[in-house]
């Protein structure tokens, strides 16, 4: 299996940070995006519908804990929201398949909001003969954030406005034939 890597940007690091990191950006790997940028069908709403795993590189030693989204840019409505998860305790490995509910056994203290997976991954599902481009955020943040799992990622966005250390994107498409 082929994993697309993907450095993009890193945020509000202290001087202490920048030097031990040596200027190094933050990597992530998403299991569920082959080489050539494709949503592989087992993470789609026409496969398994499972949250791929991720693999971060050079994550933040302040970073407590990780937030992630999925959005469809394609969608009508401007970055539809597909996930939304925070409260994943900082790690460099982030496994597939986190179950569906509020709270996420896996990751202590984890939360899936409202999006259009209702406390649940939802993964791509364009319509028949449509192709949409899709799109992974993923935040280091400075602490844990206490919100109930029933807020969108606009209100996730707002409480978490200067507790986000990184932030790195990757983006891939599928098309339902």
């Amino acid at each position: 299996m082929t994993k697309r890597k993907f450095e993009v940007y890193s945020l509000m690091f202290s001087r202490k940070e920048l030097v031990k990191l040596e200027n190094k950006l933050l990597k992530f790997e998403c299991g569920g995006i082959d080489a050539q940028g494709k949503f592989r069908l087992e993470y789609t709403g026409y496969g398994k519908n499972i949250s791929p795993e991720f693999v971060i590189e050079n994550l933040s030693p302040s970073a407590k804990t990780i937030a992630i989204t999925l959005e469809d840019l394609s969608h009508p409505i401007k970055d539809f929201t597909h996930w939304i998860i925070w409260n994943i305790p900082a790690t460099n490995i982030i496994r597939k398949e986190i179950s569906s509910g509020n709270n996420i056994d896996l990751y202590e203290n984890a939360k899936q909001g409202l999006a259009y997976g209702w406390h649940r991954y939802a993964g791509p599902k364009p319509p028949k003969g449509k192709s949409h481009l899709y799109r992974f955020t993923l935040y280091a943040l400075d602490c844990e954030m206490d919100l109930s799992a029933n807020v969108f990622k606009r209100s996730f966005l707002k409480e978490a406005k200067g507790h986000i250390l990184q932030k790195v994107e990757i983006t891939g498409e599928f098309t339902n034939k």
